[in-house]
């Protein structure tokens, strides 16, 4: 990066660090350091959850996910309108009410004490390790611009965090964040500007769009019908999303303490529903957008020289293997299939100003087979990646978008993309922390100590846990780098392992008014847990012997806690007392 893109992105940071610092003063107990003293309105409640979900991972992975799967991605967000209203409706009211630090307090009162902590203990154990993955991804852009080991990148970008995180609390989290979005939408849209900008002068927008179109990258809407029937493998259509995104948008934003504590923090129950709802209908054009960027970074790449493989890491790695020599025929036969691209895809723009229907279906077919040769070799350079004799990682997916950045955009906009992703990072893992902590402190600390603490003590706990968490999520980090998925991917799948069993405990106190007994419910969510385990490990067998996308497994965890619940509350005894 050039001395203009450093002084971008170091004041941008530096600037929101110091206006999130300024507005975090609030009283020295667990509801300002939480709950920011349930005083925000529904428009900082809004900005607060969208900042929590939007981190370096969906600015950084995203774009990539696009390139290389097209739009169907968005799919994924179509069932979370419908989960923000059932939220509204039968979740919020009841959180309200009884003015709870987290959502698994009220689980006590309506079941047993070790149902409460079960369903605690599975939040903190997906939302570690989740947030451990979003520390790596800024990690990514650190060690790529400046060469540095990724596990000292690690606990480099991890302190920063930590230091940031404990210093402001909930209110430093949901200002920072508001400034961040501003910042990061004004980013976005300016991204898919450059590259439209630097596109021919006779290619436009749309134009850009019918070219990957073409080449199948618009998918938006994907039935996952086939002649077959149902290809219930297939990770992203518009069933999966609906249904399985309904059930994940549920037990995401209606049962994991990192959203819960963001509506939580709102003066009334109208602010809390307004800033939920406002989310729900935000987020699918919101997310379209980032996708609809990696798109057009897509056509650019068909009119430019793309790189064979976009972590450029790995490449020195493969240059100075036993497969060297078959790279660098490689990479050549590579290269004269990115300038016959290039000739096919001007011919096509060309005949689209003409509107020659034939040319344009002649050079349409063209690009499709040229484009499938050199993702052919692109597949086979990510195999020689993975292999023993290289041991690299051969998913660049979380590197596109970043390249791109790096090798087109003009000085001082390289900075500021860097420190959207910088920024979008540190909102997000400063609120997911800030939920670690609060259940750890809420959920075990206070329930099971013996004494009783001042508020100015359970202040500073909060902060050491706050610290501990922060040191936990450094270490997933570490073991981050060969995850074999986008990191977007890895931490929706890894959500999934655990989201349905937990909204299945929730709908159980909801709507199974009947049941009352926690030993019924406590089993059925470990019960439902190992069926979900036994699914996912079932799809991950060679051959597999379920196939099956993972969106589906958050109905089977919710569905299967319910079922589960109704049938051993027949047959088991009460619990005399809360466990």
């Amino acid at each position: 990066m050039s001395p203009l893109d450093w002084i971008v992105l170091v004041g941008a940071l530096l600037g929101v660090i110091a206006y999130g610092l300024y507005k975090s003063r609030t009283s020295h107990n667990l509801d300002g350091y939480f709950l920011s003293d349930r005083s925000m309105g529904w428009g900082l409640v809004l900005l607060s959850i969208m900042g929590t979900q939007a981190s370096a991972i969906t600015f950084l992975s995203a774009p990539g996910q696009a390139y290389t799967d097209g739009m169907r991605f968005v799919q994924y967000y179509f069932g979370q309108p419908l989960a923000m209203i059932a939220i509204c409706i039968f979740f919020v009211p009841i959180f309200s009410r009884m003015k709870v630090y987290t959502a698994y307090e009220y689980l006590e009162n309506r079941f047993d004490g070790k149902t409460r902590t079960l369903t605690s203990f599975l939040f903190l154990l997906q939302r570690g390790l989740s947030t451990g993955i979003s520390v790596f991804a800024p990690a990514i852009i650190l060690s790529s611009l400046l060469g540095w080991n990724i596990y000292v990148t690690n606990i480099f970008m991890g302190g920063l965090l930590i230091i940031y995180t404990i210093t402001g609390g909930a209110r430093a989290v949901a200002y920072t964040q508001q400034l961040q979005l501003m910042i990061i939408f004004a980013g976005i849209f300016l991204a898919a500007y450059m590259v439209v900008n630097m596109l021919p002068a006779n290619v436009g927008f749309t134009d850009a769009l019918r070219v990957s179109g073409k080449l199948g990258k618009l998918n938006v809407i994907t039935t996952g019908i086939s002649s077959k029937g149902f290809n219930w493998s297939d990770q992203y259509n518009l069933l999966s999303g609906v249904i399985g995104g309904f059930f994940l948008g549920l037990s995401y934003f209606g049962a994991d303490q990192s959203q819960v504590g963001r509506y939580l923090t709102a003066h009334s129950l109208t602010q809390s529903r307004m800033g939920l709802l406002m989310n729900g209908f935000v987020k699918v054009p919101m997310q379209f957008l980032i996708l609809l960027v990696g798109v057009l970074v897509f056509t650019f790449y068909q009119f430019n020289k793309a790189p064979i493989f976009f972590n450029e890491r790995q490449v020195e790695k493969l240059e100075h293997s036993v497969y060297r020599d078959s790279f660098s025929v490689t990479q050549n036969r590579f290269n004269e299939l990115a300038e016959q691209k290039q000739k096919a895809v001007v011919a096509f723009a060309n005949s689209l100003d003409e509107k020659n229907k034939v040319q344009e279906e002649a050079s349409a077919n063209e690009l499709r087979f040229l484009q499938s040769r050199s993702d052919s070799l692109r597949n086979q350079v990510k195999g020689w990646i993975n292999s023993k004799a290289v041991g690299g990682d051969g998913n660049d997916t979380n590197y596109i978008f970043l390249r791109f950045v790096v090798d087109y955009l003009p000085k001082g906009l390289v900075g500021l993309l860097v420190a959207i992703i910088f920024l979008a990072s540190w909102g997000s893992i400063a609120a997911a922390i800030n939920s670690l902590a609060s259940c750890t402190m809420v959920d075990f600390h206070k329930r099971y100590t013996k004494k009783l603490d001042s508020p100015e003590k359970e202040y500073r706990l909060s902060k050491w846990y706050t610290l501990l968490w922060g040191v936990f999520c450094i270490i997933v980090a570490m073991f981050t780098y060969n995850i074999g998925n986008s990191l977007i991917e890895a931490v929706n799948i890894l959500g999934s392992l655990f989201y349905g069993v937990i909204l299945g405990v929730f709908l159980v106190a909801f709507f199974c008014k009947n049941i009352r007994n926690g030993n019924a419910v406590f089993w059925a969510a470990i019960l439902a847990e190992c069926l979900v385990l036994t699914v996912f490990i079932l799809t991950k067998t060679n051959p597999p012997v379920l196939k099956m996308g993972f969106l589906w497994l958050n109905p089977i965890g919710a569905l299967g806690v319910v079922l589960f619940a109704l049938l051993l509350n027949r047959i088991m005894k009460p619990s005399l007392k809360p466990a």
